[in-house]
This record gives C-alpha cells, sequence and structure tokens, in this order.
C-alpha cells in the first residue's frame, strides 16, 4: 500500500540518522539508572519492592521523555517537507495526501517505538532481577501501553504538523500544545476547583467528581491513567487523586484510555482535511 511506502522510508531515514542512537542510548540509561534506584534505594526507605512499582516508576520516569522525542521527531514531519517544497516530489508518485499522513505517524512511530520498548523492557529486566521478582503480565502490559502511548503522541503531532506549511509554526504549535496541556494544566485544574470552590481550595479527598476527567486531558496523565487500569493491582502515580474516592462513574482510570483515544484521532484528522484543502 501507499502509506506503507511513505512509512518504510520515514523509518529507514530516521536509523541512519545519529540523533536516532542518542534518542536510543539516552532512553536506555534512563530506564536502567531509575531500575537501579528503585532496586537498590527503595528498601533503605522503608518501601515494598514489587514489580508493578517499577513498571509504574518507569512510567512516570519515561513518559516526559517520550513526549518531548515525539515533538522532536514530528514538528517537521510534514510542514517541514512541505516548506522545503519536497512534498511535492512526494505526491507526484502514486501517494495521497492521506497516504503522507498515515505513513508519517507510521514511520515516525516506528522510530520511537525502538528506543521506548528497548528502554522500558531494559529498565524492568534490570529492575526486576535487582529485586528478585518477575511479572511477565505487568511487563507486556507496559511495553503494550508504552507503544501505544508513543503512538498517540506521535500521531497528535504529525497532526499538528499537517496543520502549518511552515517550520516555525509548526513549532510554536508543538511546543504550545506542549505547555500548556503537560507544563500547564495542573494549574489550570487547580483555578476550576478554586473558583467552584467559592474561590476556596479544599483538599484533594474534598476536590468534585468532575475534575477527575478533566485532570486526565493531558497525555501523560492519561497514559499513566490507563497504565494503572489494565495492571492487576495496579498503584495510582504518586501524588494523584484515588479515582475511588469519587461516585461518579467517570471518575475511573479507564477514562485515560478514552483520552488517548481523542489525541490519537483527532488532532490527525483535523490535520489531514486541512492539509488536504492546502494549494501546494
Amino acid at each position: 500500500m501507499s502509506w506503507q511506502a511513505v512509512a518504510r522510508k520515514d523509518f529507514q531515514d530516521a536509523i541512519r540518522s545519529r540523533s536516532f542512537l542518542v534518542i536510543s542510548v539516552l532512553f536506555g540509561l534512563l530506564a536502567l539508572g531509575v531500575a537501579i534506584s528503585y532496586g537498590v534505594f527503595t528498601d533503605v526507605f522503608g518501601g515494598e519492592r514489587t514489580v508493578a512499582g517499577l513498571v509504574f516508576l518507569l512510567a512516570n520516569a519515561i513518559s516526559l521523555f517520550i513526549v518531548i522525542t515525539a515533538i522532536l521527531v514530528c514538528y517537521k514531519s510534514v510542514a517541514g517537507e512541505r516548506e522545503s517544497g519536497s512534498i511535492k516530489l512526494l505526491l507526484s508518485l502514486p501517494h495521497s495526501r492521506r497516504d503522507v499522513i498515515v505513513g508519517k505517524i507510521a514511520g515516525r512511530t516506528g522510530v520511537l517505538a525502538v528506543p521506548t520498548i528497548g528502554g522500558l523492557l531494559l529498565g524492568v529486566v534490570v529492575g526486576s532481577a535487582l529485586i528478585g521478582q518477575v511479572d511477565p503480565v505487568a511487563t507486556a502490559l507496559l511495553l503494550v501501553v508504552g507503544l501505544f502511548f508513543a503512538l498517540t503522541f506521535v500521531s497528535a503531532m504529525v497532526g499538528l504538523s499537517a496543520m502549518t506549511g511552515s517550520s516555525s509554526k509548526a513549532a510554536a504549535l508543538t511546543l504550545g500544545v506542549f505547555f500548556v496541556f503537560e507544563l500547564l494544566w495542573d494549574v489550570v485544574t487547580l483555578v476550576l476547583v478554586f473558583v467552584a470552590s467559592g474561590f476556596t481550595l479544599p483538599s484533594p479527598a474534598s476536590y468534585p467528581a468532575w475534575i477527575y476527567p478533566i485532570m486526565q486531558v493531558p497525555p501523560t496523565s492519561a497514559f499513566l491513567s490507563t497504565l494503572n487500569a489494565v495492571i492487576p493491582g495496579g498503584t495510582t502515580t504518586p501524588g494523584a487523586i484515588d479515582p475511588n474516592a469519587f461516585e461518579a462513574f467517570y471518575a475511573s482510570p479507564w477514562i485515560g484510555l478514552v483520552v488517548l483515544l481523542v489525541w490519537l484521532t483527532i488532532p490527525a484528522l483535523v490535520g489531514t482535511r486541512m492539509f488536504a484543502r492546502e494549494d501546494l
């Protein structure tokens, strides 16, 4: 199929670059450092060492790194080719504009999947050896959800890149989304709770139930919630609000999966539609 040719070329071009090697090494070192720290120091502070605990610590540590790497890998994926004019050559081949978007998503996901899966697997193997426990189910689910998270954010960033024909505008757009939803969203939720509570800030245990799904809007929060939903005996993210404190049906870790699906589809669909309308 046509999109597969685009994906194959994108992936092959990326893995030949030095930046791919650097990213892979950094992912591995980060996961290795987290695993060793968990395996060596958890007992020192009186904590209980479990594979589930290791899995969630790795997920917390690597999630923001996946986001930043996806931005760097994807922000020029479509906008850069439009700016340079190479997109005209690509579209002169038997590729539709939709093929280009799908192929870019698939290719860049493959690029990010290699260090993500490799790093997480390295961290779980080393951490499991240090704590003397093995949990194949938790390990497999971490890899599956981690890969889905990488796909989700790549899809969102490629979609944003397709919305503009300028690399600088694409960079501003992707970084703006990152700052709002990953760095500032906690402030947004606190302001909403503050206003809804009569301009007072209640304790987290007294937060209204409707704030829980709003807190899952950032992709990293949705990723960790999804992981918490699928792993047996999963633990909540440190400092996060326990969904069991609410009676509302929507205050569930599974809301994270819904949010990830929104991030996976909506930016890509909007970007594809805007790209299709552009006169190149």
